[in-house]
């Protein structure tokens, strides 16, 4: 069973910087899917930004673009999120997130029913 664990998160200002890290165990996250997904209070969870297995593809939520970046250490068995120009609507509980890939394919998957494996999620609040 995998396990993910989120770490990083809490109070910033606006303008700033974050950086979330998920660390991953029971398995190799290099096996994986990787996203990030948050939920802001009285909203959906929504998608933020997700990576291939391979590393090699990227999807982003239009909100985020040039600002947020997902990286992997596959030695530390760990995926960062890296947040920049933080601002008020970036607040939200932030949550990792692991999927199996589709057999033969290096898709990212932006979908939540598309994630099998979650972490208990870490909050990020931007103040102004």
């Amino acid at each position: 069973q995998l396990q993910l664990v989120e770490s990083g998160g809490g109070l910033v200002q606006t303008g700033g910087s974050l950086r979330l890290s998920c660390a991953v165990s029971g398995g190799s996250s290099s096996l994986y899917v990787m996203g990030w997904f948050r939920q802001a209070p009285g909203k959906e969870r929504e998608f933020v930004i997700g990576n291939s297995r391979s590393g090699g593809s990227t999807a982003y939520a239009d909100s985020v673009k040039g600002r947020f970046t997902i990286s992997r250490n596959n030695a530390k068995n760990t995926v960062y999120l890296q947040m920049n120009s933080l601002n008020a609507e970036d607040s939200a509980v932030y949550y990792c997130a692991a999927g199996i890939p589709v057999l033969g394919s290096d898709i990212v998957k932006v979908h939540d029913y598309e994630y099998r494996y979650w972490g208990q999620g870490i909050e990020v609040t931007v103040s102004s």
